[in-house]
C-alpha cells in the first residue's frame, strides 16, 4: 500500500507540467532540469501510483485515464498547499478578534485612549480587554496566550520577548488652575520644596520617588503630606485641593483644570515601552495592532 510518506510534492508539480506539456523533453527544459532526469521523475510517479500515467505516442506523450482522474485533485492538492505557504490576509474593517493589553493606569491613559480612538475608526469589530499590569507574572501571561501585549519600562527583560519603544515621557508640576500660585509663570526651587505635595507610588505606601533621589543629592527635601497608588484619581486630587504633584505629562496633557510648571531641577523620565511574545511577532493582525498602537502614541504628542 502506498504512503504519503513516499510522495515528494515536487513529483506532482512533475505531473503537472507533463499534463501541459504531453511531452517528456518540454517538461524537463519547463522544470530546468535534464531529459534523463525527467525520466527518472515519471518513473516514480508511475511507482507511486502504480500505473503508466503517460504513453508515447508518434509526438510525445499521452495521459492514460488514471492520469486524467488525478490531473482535477492534484491540482487542487498543489493550490491547497500553495495557499498554506501564502501569509495569511488581514483586513482591518472586516477582522473580529480579541486583544488583550496590560498596564498601569498611567499607560491606559496615555496610550490605550488614544489607541482605542484609532481603532475604532479603523478596525469597528476588534474588542479589546485591559488589565491591571503585575509586572512579575508578565513573562508567563505572554507564553501562556493570557495577554497579547503589555506596556511596561524598557528594563523589562524574558526571553522570545519583543519589544518598541514608544515615546519618552517627562515630568512637569501641576496644581489646580486656581492654586494661590497659578498666576505665576515660573516655580521657584523654594517654593517646590515648601509647598504640600502628592506623590505617585507606584507599589504604595511611599513617600518618597525620582524627585527625591534627585533633591537628595542636591541636600534638599520636599514636603510630600499623600501618596496614593494609581495615576488616576491624581488629577481629581489636585483640582480639589492646594496640592502640588511632579507628574508625566502625558497623564494631564488634555486637562483645563490644571496649571502646569516646568519643574525647577531636573527629574530623570521614563520611556514607555511595548513588548510582545515570539508566538504573534509574524501575525499580520498583531503587527497591524503594533503599528496602530506606535502611531497612537505619535498622535498623542502632537
Amino acid at each position: 500500500m502506498k504512503s504519503l510518506q513516499t510522495l515528494d510534492l515536487n513529483l506532482l508539480k512533475a505531473f503537472l507540467v507533463l499534463m501541459d506539456e504531453r511531452n517528456v523533453s518540454k517538461a524537463a527544459e519547463r522544470l530546468a532540469i535534464t531529459q534523463p532526469a525527467m525520466s527518472g521523475v515519471l518513473a516514480r510517479l508511475r511507482d507511486s501510483f502504480d500505473d503508466p500515467l503517460f504513453v508515447r505516442v508518434q509526438r510525445g506523450v499521452i495521459p492514460t485515464n488514471r492520469a486524467l482522474e488525478l490531473a482535477r485533485q492534484v491540482k487542487k492538492v498543489l493550490n491547497e498547499v500553495e495557499q498554506l505557504l501564502q501569509p495569511p490576509q488581514f483586513d482591518p474593517k472586516t477582522a473580529e478578534l480579541t486583544v488583550r493589553i496590560t498596564c498601569t493606569d498611567y499607560a491606559m491613559r496615555a496610550v490605550i485612549v488614544p489607541f482605542l480612538h484609532l481603532l475604532k475608526i479603523q478596525a469597528p469589530k476588534i474588542k479589546v480587554a485591559v488589565l491591571a499590569i503585575n509586572e512579575s507574572i508578565v513573562q508567563n501571561q505572554l507564553e501562556q496566550r493570557q495577554i497579547d501585549f503589555a506596556l511596561v519600562t524598557p528594563d523589562f527583560q524574558a526571553p522570545d520577548i519583543h519589544a518598541k519603544n514608544l515615546y519618552d515621557e517627562r515630568y512637569i508640576c501641576a496644581v489646580r488652575y486656581d492654586h494661590p500660585i497659578a498666576q505665576q509663570t515660573e516655580l521657584t526651587l523654594e517654593q517646590f520644596c515648601q509647598l504640600e505635595q502628592a506623590l505617585i507610588s507606584y507599589h504604595g505606601g511611599s513617600f518618597s520617588g525620582v524627585t527625591d533621589k534627585a533633591l537628595q543629592a542636591m541636600g534638599l527635601q520636599r514636603n510630600v503630606s499623600l501618596s496614593v497608588q494609581n495615576f488616576i484619581v491624581l488629577p481629581e486630587l489636585l483640582a480639589q485641593s492646594d496640592l502640588l504633584a511632579v507628574v508625566p505629562e502625558r497623564l494631564i496633557t488634555h486637562l483645563n483644570n490644571l496649571k502646569r510648571f516646568e519643574p525647577p531641577l531636573k527629574i530623570q523620565g521614563f520611556t514607555k515601552t511595548l513588548i510582545w511574545h515570539e508566538r504573534i511577532h509574524k501575525d499580520p493582525a498583531y503587527r497591524w495592532l503594533r503599528e496602530l498602537i506606535e502611531k497612537a502614541c505619535l498622535v498623542e504628542e502632537e
